[in-house]
């Protein structure tokens, strides 16, 4: 038996961030571009920068910016705050699943 979950955070009933934006992060921390991002995603850049932009706003803060020089973009401080913050929690949270997985013995099969 195994325990599923899914876990995302909201603001007035709107999804800020989960999953698939941690996944989107991290894809441009990777391709330092937001099409390519998309791309390595498979999503329409419209898709992308629709999400991206709904957070920004529902958080009233930026998470992506120009990377200067090199005319690519970046996570904002605060965007990788945030990503590293929904790790640790996932983290904490699988740790405290498979604990309490054991303890009622559901980790036979």
């Amino acid at each position: 038996m195994k325990i599923q979950y899914k876990v995302w955070l909201e603001k007035d009933g709107k999804v800020i961030f989960g999953k698939g934006r941690e996944e989107m992060f991290r894809a441009i921390q990777e391709c330092k571009s937001l099409q390519s991002a998309a791309k390595e995603l498979k999503m329409s850049y419209r898709a992308a920068w629709g999400r991206l932009k709904a957070s920004e706003e529902r958080l009233g803060i930026k998470l992506v910016e120009n990377d200067g020089a090199k005319k690519g973009l970046r996570l904002t401080a605060e965007a990788r705050r945030l990503l590293e913050q929904y790790e640790q929690f996932e983290k904490d949270l699988n740790e405290f699943l498979r604990r309490k997985t054991k303890a009622f013995g559901w980790d036979r099969d």
